[in-house]
């Protein structure tokens, strides 16, 4: 990829690292943004190869993501505005299903789709200067995103309504307060910090890391029997695999395990 493309990839031993890369334009989710990032996410989602588990940031201090691009949306024909939201709902649902691990390194300002997108991916982390809003209702709009579904299982169902209801913006000492992001870091350490807890998680067996992800991702959304059966299953899926031999065979040898996936 090139330095001009609005998403960069680069693959960092078994970690996809993705940077949002329109800095001029607040990092705004634009159609060939979003068209390369649902295009990614499938990608992984039928074959993740190498990929064990994916970082995302924007490109610069400022804006982690500014949301959609309002600029082309306002000239863009009726068809490709369907196809722009088709998109963005499309990009929430496949970060939810996709069985790599996404984390957020939230280097700055996320508002709208951009804070959207952090409720949307596994966990987050975010520079200590990152600021949050979802002002889509100052706009004469609800939230397309998924925030309505995915903050109220971050913040918890009272917190979603004053911030979706208000479109206030939140600071992200109260984003890490409320169960948005993880960790709070010094803007130079954030993604860094991320890489390493992506370096730690794909050290793990994937088809265990990939099976805990979908059992947890079910844990919001099914009565507590059906969540336990689904654990057991996933368990005994995980038990017979290679990766589990070799997770045992390494303790007995006192050796870090080399897991393949298989």
């Amino acid at each position: 990829m090139t330095a001009s493309e609005p998403l960069l990839q680069e693959q960092i031993g078994h970690v996809r690292m993705l940077t949002l890369n329109r800095p001029d334009a607040g990092n705004a989710l634009d159609l060939q943004m979003l068209t390369s990032l649902t295009a990614l996410i499938r990608e992984l989602t039928i074959d993740p190869g190498d990929t064990r588990c994916a970082v995302i940031t924007g490109a610069g201090q400022r804006i982690f993501c500014g949301g959609g691009d309002m600029k082309e949306r306002r000239m863009m024909a009726p068809a490709a505005a369907r196809r722009h939201r088709g998109l963005m709902e499309q990009l929430i649902r496949d970060l939810q299903e996709c069985p790599v691990p996404f984390i957020a390194a939230v280097n700055g300002a996320a508002v709208g789709a951009g804070c959207e997108l952090v409720a949307a991916v596994d966990f987050a982390y975010a520079a200590e200067t990152a600021r949050f809003s979802l002002p889509e209702v100052k706009l004469g709009i609800v939230p397309g995103g998924g925030a309505t579904q995915t903050l109220p299982r971050a913040c918890g169902p009272r917190r979603a309504k004053e911030l979706i209801l208000t479109g206030k913006m939140f600071s992200a000492a109260e984003a890490l307060q409320w169960g948005l992001v993880n960790k709070l870091l010094p803007p130079q350490d954030l993604v860094p910090a991320a890489l390493e807890t992506a370096r730690l998680i794909s050290a793990n067996a994937p088809m265990a890391v990939r099976e805990s992800k979908k059992a947890i991702g079910l844990a919001m959304d099914v009565d507590l029997a059906t969540g336990l059966r689904f654990e057991l299953q996933a368990h005994h899926r995980t038990a017979v695999t290679r990766d589990r031999a070799e997770g045992l065979l390494s303790i007995a040898e006192k050796r870090t395990p080399i897991f393949r996936g298989e």
